[in-house]
């Protein structure tokens, strides 16, 4: 079932999420919910509180980018923990399916270790980079209450604060359900 997504201003992409446990109720469900609703609104990654439920987990899918420097993954992160990041800091644009058509460099380290749970709650431990590291790092931002135009250089931040109100007011018409705090 496709979820709607929820909008820039409501508070729940302003949470620290919790933990769960393996027994999270209808966490199949959840999941397949949540890669249904990502792929209708042609994302690449989703965490949980982008769709109101303030837990960690999020979805990552860069298979679909193969090629454009990416070797591609497709990867559940549960209760995930960021425990280093390494390497050069470069910038490239990024974009939200909760802040739609509001794009902006961001600056990231290349290298990302991370671990995590996935579906069947076997812990994981491993170094992504490139893109693939970029994307985890955003969806994980996610479930710790930070927003990628948090990062954006300030003048950018001036530049589309009228575009994040009009989001937040719910006076736009994405291609996709969503839920304003209005």
């Amino acid at each position: 079932m496709i979820l709607p997504v929820y909008a820039y201003g409501n508070t729940v992409l302003k949470r620290k999420a919790k933990n769960i446990d393996a027994d999270y109720p209808a966490l199949k469900t959840l999941l397949d919910n949540m890669w249904e609703t990502m792929y209708h609104a042609q994302g690449v990654g989703l965490a949980a509180p982008q769709i109101g439920k303030s837990v960690r987990i999020f979805l990552v899918d860069t298979l679909q980018m193969e090629g454009e420097n990416t070797k591609g993954i497709k990867k559940a992160f549960i209760n995930a923990e960021i425990i280093a990041e390494t390497g050069e800091s470069f910038e490239m644009e990024e974009g939200c399916l909760s802040i739609p058509n509001i794009r902006g460099d961001v600056s990231r380290l290349e290298t990302v270790e991370i671990r995590y749970q996935d579906e069947n709650f076997k812990t994981h431990q491993e170094i992504f980079t490139g893109f693939e590291a970029r994307v985890i790092r955003h969806e994980y931002d996610h479930i710790e209450g930070v927003l990628f135009t948090e990062k954006l250089k300030l003048l950018k931040r001036k530049l589309i604060a009228k575009k994040l109100d009009k989001i937040k007011r719910g006076a736009i018409q994405p291609d996709y359900r969503m839920v304003f705090t209005r």
